[in-house]
């Protein structure tokens, strides 16, 4: 079949993809070729901020995938949302701007992974941010980068309850959870900018759609790469019944997430040489890392009813009027409640002593939320989230089938390790300390799901019936050196045994950051950029 040739295809076009799109093209000398499975993801449902809620319990631009039941969830399949469309999961999330924690990255240098360091990945994370309130005068961010990052343009009255609980119990005040210190307690930093969400799309591809060595192929799910020997040389893709190529004169740079990327590669023959015969796959190259050591926030969730509905969103003639006013007043300024991201303050939080860093993490939530939204309840309330930062935890990506049109097989075995357990319990009763205070009095609140928060039993069998994924999947291609078999990339993100073949997103992480994993992956592809870059 007929095919055009560029210097790079990039296969998905979510945070990473986004990013190295505009960087590999910004000098002019390369071409490269961009592939989205999904649309354009331009319409106002991505651009209004409060529209997350219509997406993230859908399919408009999410591929709302579906995990193997859950043993440590009692036989519960997850739910996992991934963006589809221009901008990946950066157009479908609650924009929290969060990087982790320095440690995480003198991890992954500790493990191998040269030049991952805190000090070496802390530029990269400066040059994407354009921070609104820190970036004229902090050594830790940056003003002039693409990713636009503010304070919450509407925040509801009720961060202040929760921040004065938390600071009761504890915790101090930390508005900057990105600089010099994670622990403490704010208001979250959102990827906005003059109202509008701020995604990868928004501010790395958008700027570079004008150049003419950029090609972007929408819906365009991916078929499988194609090889000359043990070189990557293109791509073959779907656009409706038809199958289409694109080659690649240097590269192809696999930026399809901590699903899409080890799917695509065990399609194309690389991974697990039994899992790709089992699926009548021929193997390009035995590695078995491939689509393993998967792992996510495992997260619990409490919601709260309240009478009080001026400082909450939910389901009322009320609040249904202040939304329509609301949406008004965004349509014509871009301010006002439709601004929110829903979740709004937050704490990084210390288990217990001796820890060299927060293995919890809070986000509280002006809205009730059940079963990531999906399943309704009248009248308003609030929410928060607890999440194990560091879980031990690890399960795995793998086939369904050898279509490449069928959903990946996930396996994130929540709960496999009782440790995350037992530090998710602990965090539940930590958590009930701060929202049920004498701060929420006001509120009247009650909760949806009683829980006798000082029976440990009741909130393990409570975890089990609800808890689920905080939308983090990582580390199912992990960076790694050649004394670790199961490393699929190494430090310069190149796939092991493989020319011409590069993986840059999530996936990539050798274990996961302790926080949000946005951020994090917009700097892996500035990084990679540069790398790419230099060895072009």
């Amino acid at each position: 079949m007929p095919s055009e040739t560029f210097d790079y295809i990039i296969v998905g076009a979510g945070s990473a993809g986004c990013t190295l799109a505009n960087r590999l093209t910004a000098n002019g000398k390369y071409s490269v070729c961009l592939l989205e499975a999904g649309g354009n993801g331009n319409s106002p449902v991505v651009k209004a901020p409060a529209a997350l809620v219509l997406m993230m319990r859908s399919k408009i631009n999410n591929w709302a995938y579906q995990t193997t039941p859950q043993v440590g969830l009692n036989g519960r399949r997850g739910y996992q949302p991934r963006g589809k469309c221009l901008g990946g999961s950066s157009a479908i999330n609650a924009m929290l701007y969060v990087r982790g924690h320095r440690n995480d990255y003198d991890s992954w240098a500790a493990q191998g992974n040269e030049g991952w360091s805190y000090n070496d990945v802390l530029p990269y994370f400066i040059r994407s941010e354009c921070n609104e309130t820190y970036g004229h005068d902090s050594e830790f961010h940056g003003n002039a980068g693409p990713l636009n990052v503010v304070d919450l343009v509407c925040p509801s009255p009720l961060n202040k309850a929760f921040i004065s609980s938390a600071q009761e119990q504890g915790l101090p005040h930390n508005p900057d959870y990105n600089g010099k210190e994670q622990h403490g307690c704010f208001q979250y930093q959102v990827t906005q900018k003059n109202g509008e969400r701020w995604g990868a799309n928004a501010a790395y591809l958008r700027p570079a759609m004008s150049r003419s060595n950029l090609k972007i192929i929408t819906q365009a799910p991916f078929n499988k790469i194609i090889f000359n020997g043990q070189r990557a040389v293109g791509v073959s893709y779907f656009q409706g019944n038809q199958l289409h190529e694109v080659r690649a004169r240097r590269e192809v740079i696999v930026c399809a997430g901590a699903f899409g990327s080890p799917h695509l590669l065990m399609l194309s023959g690389i991974g697990p040489a039994d899992t790709l015969q089992k699926h009548g796959i021929p193997v390009q190259k035995h590695l078995p890392g491939v689509g393993q050591n998967l792992q996510d926030h495992i997260d619990y969730t409490v919601a709260y009813k309240t009478n009080y509905n001026r400082d909450t969103f939910g389901v009322s003639l009320r609040g249904s009027a202040r939304v329509a006013a609301g949406a008004a007043q965004w349509a014509a300024k871009r301010e006002g409640i439709v601004t929110t991201p829903y979740a709004e303050a937050g704490a990084f939080v210390y288990s217990g002593e001796g820890l060299s860093a927060p293995d919890l993490q809070m986000v509280f939530v002006v809205a009730v939320v059940d079963d990531h939204g999906r399943k309704m309840h009248l009248g308003h309330g609030y929410s928060c989230h607890i999440e194990v930062l560091r879980p031990k935890s690890r399960g795995e990506v793998s086939l369904n089938s050898a279509n490449p049109l069928d959903a990946p097989r996930i396996d994130p075995k929540f709960l496999s390790e009782r440790d995350d357990l037992e530090l998710l319990v602990k965090g539940a009763k930590r958590q009930s300390k701060i929202l049920e205070s004498a701060h929420f009095a006001k509120y009247q609140p009650e909760l949806i799901y009683p829980v006798d928060w000082r029976d440990d039993a009741a909130i393990e069998a409570d975890i089990r019936n609800r808890a689920d994924t905080q939308y983090h999947p990582t580390s199912t291609c992990k960076m790694g050196p050649e004394s670790d078999a199961m490393a699929v990339v190494d430090s310069t993100l190149k796939v092991r045994g493989i020319d011409g073949l590069r993986v840059v997103d999530a996936s990539v992480m050798p274990s996961i950051i302790g926080g949000n994993t946005n951020a994090p992956t917009i700097m892996i592809a500035e990084k990679a950029a540069d790398m790419i870059l230099q060895s072009a």
